[in-house]
């Protein structure tokens, strides 16, 4: 089962992407979606005890958290500790039972991949990209976004340039969805075409 890292950094597109993948037929397992549930849930105990006033009716108030950690950057690292392994577990869960289902392909949406080495655990990384003006204007459009919380999520992320050389297919997102849906479209074919020559012997 061929195993497709998806990532990129905020605003350039990944969950509408992943989206596109789904809708090609390939199971994916949304990170976004994973933590939104840890957060109404497992998660969100832990993460009260340490980002006291967090938790509000037993989720995790993602506006309190994002001040708290604006004010302290870096309990970024207390917050993966906790959140990290219940996503890796997961993400485990989710290979497991697409392997046992038989699928050939699937997608694992890793927001920090390269960041948290994640490339080691699958075959082949999709980056996706768009042009800084456009990430810029999605990402600040967002509810709650402002300036100094884009800069330090960015500041966390490796360059956009740097996970464009490291990946092994990029698709540009600025320039309209039916654009990323061909290229998606393309890039399953390329897979296909290498699984079948044998690229991926050990996948």
């Amino acid at each position: 089962m061929l195993k497709i890292g998806l990532t990129g950094s905020i605003g350039m597109g990944k969950s509408t992407t992943a989206k596109l993948f789904a809708e090609a037929g390939l199971p994916v397992n949304d990170a976004d979606a994973v933590v939104h549930d840890l957060y109404a849930g497992e998660a969100a105990p832990l993460i009260d005890t340490a980002f006291p006033g967090s938790m509000k009716d037993g989720t995790v108030d993602r506006r309190e958290l994002s001040r708290q950690l604006a004010l302290r950057p870096d309990d970024f690292k207390t917050l993966e500790q906790i959140v990290h392994p219940l996503v890796r577990k997961r993400e485990a869960d989710f290979i497991a039972r697409e392997d046992q289902r038989g699928a050939s392909m699937i997608v694992l949406d890793i927001p920090l991949l390269f960041e948290s080495g994640a490339e080691a655990r699958v075959d082949v990384t999709v980056v996706v990209s768009c042009d800084p003006q456009i990430q810029r204007q999605r990402v600040l459009a967002r509810p709650a976004m402002t300036e100094e919380k884009f800069n330090l999520i960015l500041s966390r992320q490796t360059p956009d340039a740097e996970k464009r050389l490291k990946a092994d297919y990029v698709i540009d997102t600025g320039h309209g969805i039916d654009q990323a849906r061909a290229r998606v479209a393309d890039i399953i074919a390329d897979l296909k075409q290498r699984m079948a020559s044998g690229d991926f012997q050990n996948a």
